[in-house]
């Protein structure tokens, strides 16, 4: 397992690997010799590889839903239930200031520079980036469209849903979490009694799904 190693270290902290964020990783992960040999290694540790239908992002999941697995799993939920309403409304941002006609997708690339000029040539754009930018997962403080464009890039960036492949361009392309962000509303969606808003979360999911 030593070749698996830092693949293996990746995935225990948690990190989505889809072909934007590592191509190589992806393909390797792709190989069912690969993954056998991994689930192997996880067995005892009740874990085990997944990905999502499409298999365009591999990622850890509990084996068997243990104390300590439920126990972890309900913090998670939690974690991603707050964030979740704030995803689907820049997702649906983005959709509308660009005038796409899908959803963001991995390799997709964004340029904050065009986002913010298209939110700044329209009032009811400018107001809903300002209510994004300025939630408790975003976090801006500032009342500058600029800066608020640019603290959302940010945090998008630090949870993995894009990625910056040079530090010195304002340039950012989605990443294969995405994929996984959209299944997991779509499981939310049709699964009952999970702790959710489904008032809240409703419109969202009909605008986008």
């Amino acid at each position: 397992m030593i070749e698996h190693g830092p693949l293996l270290e990746r995935l225990l902290a948690g990190e989505f690997i889809c072909a934007v964020s590592d191509e190589n990783a992806h393909r390797h992960l792709s190989s069912d010799e690969t993954r056998d040999a991994i689930d192997s290694y996880l067995r005892p540790l009740n874990r085990r590889l997944a990905s999502n239908q499409d298999a365009s992002v591999y990622f850890l999941a509990w084996r068997q839903l243990n104390d300590e697995a439920r126990e972890q799993l309900s913090r998670q939920l939690g974690d991603t239930v707050n964030s979740l309403l704030p995803l689907l409304e820049w997702l649906q941002l983005v959709q509308e200031a660009l005038g796409r006609d899908t959803l963001a997708a991995p390799g997709d690339v964004l340029k904050p520079a065009e986002f913010s000029a298209k939110c700044e040539d329209n009032q009811s754009l400018r107001e809903r980036l300002e209510r994004l930018a300025t939630d408790s997962f975003f976090g801006s403080q500032s009342e500058q469209l600029d800066a608020q464009v640019k603290q959302v890039f940010k945090r998008l960036k630090e949870h993995g849903y894009l990625m910056q492949p040079h530090a010195e361009r304002q340039v950012f392309v989605v990443t294969g979490k995405i994929d996984y962000l959209v299944d997991l509303v779509r499981f939310i969606r049709d699964e009952e009694n999970l702790p959710i808003d489904a008032d809240s979360e409703e419109g969202a999911q009909e605008s986008l799904l």
